[in-house]
């Protein structure tokens, strides 16, 4: 298998578009034939970093770059940036609206859950221009 890149375009508030990415990186992993094991830590990971596109920012991009030896996932969003990551990391905190949190989500498990579910694991953040998650899964330990 040489390299392959994937790239998906998130817009601000299309929960009827949300977890589409996810969902085609997830296919293309399985015909990749990539361990179910891995595949499921990328898809958790694809899906929070889409969420939080849709929910939190002015919209974005996920990019996937596939190689032999990990899975290196970026996802990179416009505005309004987070004020403080340590504390968006805590499990529970969220700056969701009250809509966001009537349709299911919102609970504060999202970045959470993207750095439990990668071997490598980055954040940065600007206000009023973007946030960017940086996460690498190993195929082989």
């Amino acid at each position: 298998m040489g390299t392959v890149n994937l790239a998906f375009h998130v817009a601000k508030e299309d929960f009827s578009k949300a977890g589409e990415a996810s969902s085609s990186i997830k296919k293309t992993l399985k015909k990749l034939g990539i361990d179910s094991k891995i595949i499921r830590k990328v898809a958790i990971v694809t899906y929070e970093a889409e969420m939080n596109i849709v929910i939190h920012s002015h919209g974005g991009k996920i990019t996937v770059d596939i190689d032999t030896e990990k899975i290196k996932i970026q996802a990179i969003d416009q505005g309004p940036g987070i004020a403080d990551t340590n504390k968006a990391m805590e499990i529970g905190f969220s700056t969701a609206t009250q809509k966001v949190r009537e349709l299911g989500f919102g609970a504060g498990m999202g970045l959470p859950n993207i750095k439990r579910n990668s071997d490598k694991f980055a954040i940065s953040s600007e206000i009023d221009k973007y946030t960017k998650i940086e996460s690498s899964i190993y195929l082989t330990k």
